[in-house]
């Protein structure tokens, strides 16, 4: 299955109303080159400044997620953003004429219409994530709202709700996978109270509310003073509540219409963390402050992961390789063998396991009181695992022998000891030609890169 990253095929353009504004604002969705992730570009200011979606940037979580840069705002960013992350993309340009993205609807579902008008199309650059291996928590004791992200193969959201009022209750709402969301959460609005609507009134915000963009939750009652304040600001001759304690403005598509409308903001929220994520979200209460400090959260750590650049590796896996079948590709006999097993391989990379043990004859001599594997055997583990990718599909392998030419930019970054199970990789750099294999090699313990090496050897056919 590809798992390449997407952008959009062509440019689409949405006109709406900024909710707390109230001006009309212009949105052009473009395509965007590999690895740009979301990123906003203000048209209306001086030098197009650019502002991308990032979780460091968020200044502000009032009734909304706010992204500033060098004084550049963008505001109420969370439904496009869950609009684009649900309809798998990962490089979107974001032209924007104002500060404040169009409410529409309340929902992200003309931003998903215009996605699928655009059209989506795969590029050239796989996909990067960042597995959550253990449990990550974010807790607010002043709301008792918290967001957990556990261990989890897709990218599964689950949402509770519950404002303490009779007329919303508790809810919740969940996907198992971000192919979900367009059916079943991308159409949910936003909604508010009553006692809210009031004091964002008053406060002179929601100038681009009406009530066709949110559902009103009547948590009090409706003085002739709040039903004049709300007749004149949606111009509309009368309110009124319905069974279900709704104002009479729009009809529910979901009984649990609120609980999905949260885990769409938490969609967009964690957009922010720039990575996608391999996890299961549970959020009790989830609002947009919690979200954000989560997508903070979330961002340090990726970018810890990064700093690291380790990859995945399974090494549970069957090998590819055993001893046996390694020592029928390669020369090299014990104690000199230094590749235990090959677990991944493909036509441009490969993955092996050398397991260090306290048997290994070069600790007699190397430091015997303070064991460390030589730094030239990790080189030359690196380059046998090479050997093996270049020579493991050829049928007169034997026939073949390879040879150091050059190495460069070794680096040793962390001590090899007896007990460390020494994960090698090695990807070539560019096609094998004349028999010139130019590799990458990386030697992993653990979550840290222990060795690295550019290498280059030469493939000679021997003489029979």
């Amino acid at each position: 299955m590809s798992d390449k990253q997407k952008t959009l095929a062509n440019e689409y353009e949405l006109n709406g109303v900024g909710l707390h504004t109230g001006r009309q604002v212009t949105i052009k969705l473009k395509p965007a080159a590999v690895n740009t992730g979301f990123v906003f570009v203000r048209t209306d200011l001086e030098g197009n400044p650019v502002v991308e979606a990032d979780a460091n940037y968020v200044t502000s979580t009032e009734r909304g997620t706010t992204i500033e840069k060098k004084g550049v705002k963008i505001h109420t960013t969370e439904h496009l953003l869950a609009a684009l992350t649900g309809m798998d993309l990962d490089n979107v340009i974001i032209e924007i004429n104002n500060a404040e993205v169009p409410i529409l609807d309340g929902s992200a579902k003309y931003f998903i219409e215009a996605v699928e008008r655009a059209g989506i199309v795969e590029q050239d650059a796989e996909r990067e994530y960042f597995v959550v291996k253990d449990i990550i928590t974010y807790h607010d004791p002043e709301t008792g709202s918290e967001i957990t992200a556990i261990p989890a193969d897709e990218y599964q959201i689950t949402t509770m709700v519950d404002f303490g009022t009779k007329v919303l209750g508790t809810q919740n709402a969940s996907i198992k996978n971000l192919s979900e969301f367009k059916d079943e959460i991308g159409n949910a609005r936003t909604f508010s109270f009553l006692h809210e609507i009031e004091y964002l009134l008053d406060a002179g915000l929601i100038k681009g509310g009406d009530l066709g963009n949110a559902i009103v939750y009547v948590d009090k009652e409706i003085t002739p003073e709040t039903r004049e304040k709300l007749t004149k600001a949606f111009n509309k001759e009368n309110v009124s509540i319905r069974p279900n304690g709704v104002l009479d403005n729009i009809t529910l598509h979901y009984p649990n219409e609120a609980a999905r409308h949260k885990l769409l903001d938490v969609v967009g929220d964690l957009a922010l963390a720039g990575t996608r994520i391999k996890a299961k979200i549970i959020a009790n209460k989830p609002g947009h402050q919690i979200n954000t400090n989560f997508a903070k959260k979330l961002s340090k750590q990726i970018s810890i992961a990064k700093r690291k650049n380790v990859p995945e590796f399974d090494l549970t896996k069957p090998a590819i390789y055993d001893i046996n079948q390694i020592m029928e590709i390669l020369p090299h006999r014990p104690p000199f063998l230094l590749v235990d097993k090959v677990i991944e391989r493909t036509e441009t990379s490969c993955v092996g396991v050398k397991n260090v043990t306290m048997n290994e004859p070069f600790f007699v001599g190397h430091f015997p009181n303070e064991p460390v594997m030589p730094g030239v055997l990790q080189v030359e583990a690196m380059a046998q695992l090479g050997g093996i990718l270049v020579l493991g599909e050829i049928e007169d392998r034997k026939d073949y022998s390879t040879y150091f030419i050059k190495i460069e930019g070794i680096k040793f970054k962390r001590k090899v000891v007896p007990g460390d199970t020494l994960v090698l990789k090695v990807d070539l750099l560019h096609p094998i030609r004349r028999g010139i294999v130019h590799m990458q090699g990386y030697g992993y313990v653990n979550d840290t890169i222990a060795v690295e090496a550019e290498m280059m050897a030469l493939i000679t056919k021997e003489s029979v």
